[in-house]
């Protein structure tokens, strides 16, 4: 893996980094209460420059940043409670919405693929869902309190109005709307993790789950549909995620945050232990079975916790990371691995 570029600029931590839809521009948020918004600065897309610094939107720290499908807006969530809507209408950035209602500070933020769902979640321990025709009116379409206990991360499937969350309490949730009634509900609670799960990602189908935990662990798990080829029994005749690896041994802190590349298929983890490593599915893998093998391991990517890692979503093999060390780093993967 080589090291592109670093990108300097906040004070403190940085909590979060997210690609805009195109793969050009890269959102930065943390502790100093800013986002900062890096672009491509010439044709080379591993050449990021810093353009825009967004202020005034929190008054506390900044944990997550989320682009909507068409580019045009950015959420972000905050430790203040809030969840705010940056627009580029008028060409800038401008924060034009706030959204409260979590009683404790919000860790997650993202859009569904559709654009008609925005999800968040909190130390409150809920999970809400809000709705936008045209996002710019937002209305709480559900409060999901499933969880236990506080609420690490949301995550949207590749196709569908499904959204999936990681707890402290050791659990991933799959939400969706259950057309019938018309709301919102737990579909599914998915357990193998012995402590907090801090981060999950859909594969490219969105039939696979990847999950990262404080035990150290990633687990990957699969959909079975009903009267599913391999004899999977489906309850209800609903739809049953099952763990299907546990990939241990080569994480020695908490696995702070994970992302499965849609194009590559990759899996690349974020750790405590200040490093990045990238998991590759063996070429002979059963699909009920899988297993996967360390292709990289990058010890000291960062000085301190990495608390994102994050593939782009148009250029093959480059990643993002950021970390408590005030850094930002664009990674490039070795032709031979991808």
């Amino acid at each position: 893996m080589e090291l592109l570029q670093t990108l300097k600029g906040h004070v403190g931590r940085v909590w979060h980094v997210s690609w805009n839809p195109e793969g050009n521009v890269l959102a930065s948020c943390g502790e100093d209460k800013t986002i900062r918004l890096w672009w491509q600065e010439s044709n080379d897309p591993f050449a990021l420059g810093l353009k825009t610094i967004l202020t005034d939107g929190h008054q506390r720290t900044i944990r997550s940043v989320g682009w909507s499908p068409c580019g045009q807006y950015l959420a972000s969530a905050s430790f203040d409670s809030t969840v705010a809507i940056w627009n580029k209408k008028s060409g800038q950035f401008e924060c034009d919405v706030s959204l409260e209602g979590h009683e404790n500070e919000v860790k997650s933020v993202a859009w569904s693929k559709s654009g008609q769902y925005l999800a968040t979640c909190s130390r409150d321990k809920s999970v809400w869902i809000w709705e936008t025709s045209d996002e710019e009116e937002y209305e709480c379409a559900a409060v999901l309190n499933a969880h236990s206990q506080d609420v690490k991360k949301v995550v949207w499937h590749p196709h569908m109005d499904v959204v999936a969350s990681a707890s402290y309490d050791n659990t991933l949730k799959i939400f969706q709307c259950d057309v019938t009634e018309c709301e919102w509900i737990c579909a599914s609670t998915l357990r193998s993790h012995e402590s907090t799960v801090w981060s999950l990602d859909f594969d490219a189908l969105g039939k696979r789950l990847v999950s990262c935990s404080d035990d150290q662990t990633v687990k990957v798990w699969q959909q079975y549909e009903p009267n599913n080829e391999f004899g999977i029994a489906t309850p209800d005749n609903e739809a049953v995620w099952k763990c299907v690896c546990t990939i241990a041994g080569y994480h020695t802190r908490t696995i702070h945050d994970i992302s499965w590349c849609h194009q590559t298929d990759l899996i690349a983890t974020g750790c405590a232990d200040d490093g990045i490593r990238i998991f590759k599915e063996a070429d002979n893998s059963n699909i009920n079975e899988p297993t996967f093998q360390q292709v990289v391991n990058y010890s000291s990517a960062h000085s301190q916790d990495v608390n994102t890692v994050l593939w782009n979503p148009v250029h093959r093999g480059i990643l993002a990371s950021c970390s408590d060390d005030g850094e930002i780093k664009i990674w490039k993967v070795k032709e031979n691995i991808l």
